[in-house]
């Protein structure tokens, strides 16, 4: 109920799960459908930022991904996790706008975080992130993110895919092996192996910047 005493008819709609909006939707409450959008404004917008690297890219692909969403509501499995279904429809979008604008691609969609991040993730989160800093330990802490993102930016898609997920959105293994049409045990050897990468490409830099 809002301040004058009238009912919001969206108070309902806020409080409902993923599922149960696009149910609503499917039967015809639209309403429901801005709901989600909103709700994933944020996320999905930052994932695909991460992956494309373009911002006006990003949007045009996030409008896509909710425009493939509502003309094509009436094959949502009633049941079926949405944020998964979302990030999978996303990817697709992506990949197709990086085709359309002529950079190659190398994920495919097609070749083959548990509830804890594991130790592979605590790993790279030690790397950027500083804990109790001070002003100087705060602008080295902001340094170090920047580096490992720039060496996140530079590992090959389907391995920079895999992190972006995992890590940056905090994605479980399964979700991201849903969205990437991948085993589970893939994405983690993926994830194995771009943290290998990531840790090589700091150690590098580390030896350039030693006196």
């Amino acid at each position: 109920m809002n301040p004058r005493g009238k009912v919001d008819l969206l108070d309902p709609l806020t409080s409902c799960s993923d599922e149960e909006l696009l149910v609503s939707f499917r039967r015809g409450q639209r309403e429901a459908f801005g709901v989600l959008v909103r709700r994933y404004q944020g996320e999905l917008y930052g994932y695909l930022c991460r992956y494309l690297g373009d911002r006006t890219l990003a949007e045009d692909v996030f409008q896509n991904t909710f425009l493939q969403v509502f003309t094509k509501i009436g094959q949502y499995e009633q049941g079926r996790p949405v944020r998964p279904w979302l990030y999978t429809i996303a990817t697709h979008q992506a990949i197709d706008a990086l085709r359309r604008v002529g950079r190659n691609q190398a994920l495919s969609l097609e070749q083959g975080r548990e509830d804890g991040s594991g130790e592979e993730l605590s790993h790279l989160f030690d790397l950027v992130e500083s804990r109790h800093a001070g002003p100087i330990d705060q602008a080295q802490g902001e340094e170090r993110r920047q580096r490992v993102r720039a060496s996140v930016d530079r590992l090959p898609d389907f391995l920079k895919q895999v992190v972006i997920l995992a890590y940056y959105q905090g994605l479980k293994y399964k979700d991201i092996a849903d969205i990437m049409g991948i085993p589970v045990g893939t994405v983690k050897s993926r994830l194995h192996a771009a943290l290998m990468r990531l840790q090589e490409a700091w150690s590098e830099v580390s030896a350039l910047r030693e006196p």
